[in-house]
């Protein structure tokens, strides 16, 4: 294998990403002038200028860029790497964050099958907004919506998060209407945290929404979920989520025209995630009939 000199790297990769000697100096506890030496020590070895001057700082020459991915990916993976040697290399537990319409659907009912299958690992389950973002420092996987594209992660489908209309049997039998003909501007129209959602379904649809668009609005899922499966009204509902509430007859489907068919609920790991981690993944995605190939970053 034919490496360059490591302490150059390390010297390389800190000062392309600040952008200054001084800080990767600073960084690495080396004076100005050592990182300035390692960097030519490199450059010489690899018969390729890397950084140039601009203006107090540095940047990269097309090479340092194209070079700069390369060795920043490298570091990257080693460092993760030797903090999973540094933990227990026995891991008897991981952390699973978990945004709540998954977690109460999904997650939590399936657990004790994945605790008789691997009964010696633990799992600490935490919640997750829909917004956040996975952080290998505090969490071994993240069930949210939306895949990562950041580089270091894998993400795996879930669910679809396309939304059509649903309401239970007993909301349409009180307003005394059948499966395919609900006047959906007359309903009892129920919001996941605006109308905005029925207004995009009523236009595409191609029906005149009621104006103004009420009914309640509720900023968490699950009791919007209550809602509906109460008979309070018809809401938009990702059907792949509430597939078992669908077979098991607690809500019909009113209309084949969905919002949302892009969107997805995602499982995501580090690229590097260790067996315990991997063997809780494959049969989360099992459970959830969705054992398809990871989406690498």
């Amino acid at each position: 294998m034919q490496l360059p000199p490591l302490n150059a790297l390390r010297a390389f990769e800190a000062t392309a990403r600040l952008m200054s000697l001084s800080k990767a100096g600073d960084e690495l506890h080396v004076t100005h002038a050592a990182i300035s030496h390692q960097l030519k020590h490199l450059e010489a070895w690899l018969g390729r200028k890397l950084l140039q001057k601009s203006g107090r700082g540095v940047a990269l020459t097309a090479a340092g860029s194209e070079y700069y991915l390369a060795v920043s990916g490298s570091l990257a993976a080693i460092a993760h790497a030797t903090g999973n040697m540094r933990r227990d290399h026995n891991m008897r537990s991981i952390t699973v964050g978990c945004i709540p319409s998954i977690a109460s659907r999904w997650l939590v009912p399936a657990l004790p099958s994945f605790r008789e299958s691997d009964p010696g690992l633990d799992i600490r389950i935490v919640y997750a907004r829909a917004e956040e973002r996975f952080d290998d420092e505090s969490l071994d996987v993240l069930i949210t919506m939306g895949e990562d594209l950041s580089g270091g992660r894998e993400s795996r489908l879930l669910f679809s998060r396309r939304n059509q209309p649903v309401a239970s049997v007993h909301y349409l039998a009180k307003r005394n209407w059948s499966v395919d003909s609900v006047p959906f501007a007359a309903a009892d129209l129920l919001h996941d945290e605006s109308v905005d959602g029925w207004k995009e379904w009523f236009r595409k649809a191609d029906i005149r929404a009621p104006e103004p668009v009420r009914g309640p609005i509720f900023q968490d899922f699950n009791i919007l979920a209550t809602a509906v499966i109460a008979g309070h009204g018809v809401a938009l509902c990702p059907v792949e989520v509430f597939r078992r509430e669908i077979d098991r007859g607690d809500l019909v489907v009113l209309s084949d025209i969905s919002t949302a068919e892009t969107q997805g609920y995602y499982l995501i790991t580090s690229s590097w995630a260790k067996k315990p981690v991997r063997r809780f993944t494959d049969w989360f995605m099992q459970e959830c009939g969705s054992a398809g190939p990871p989406i690498i970053e």
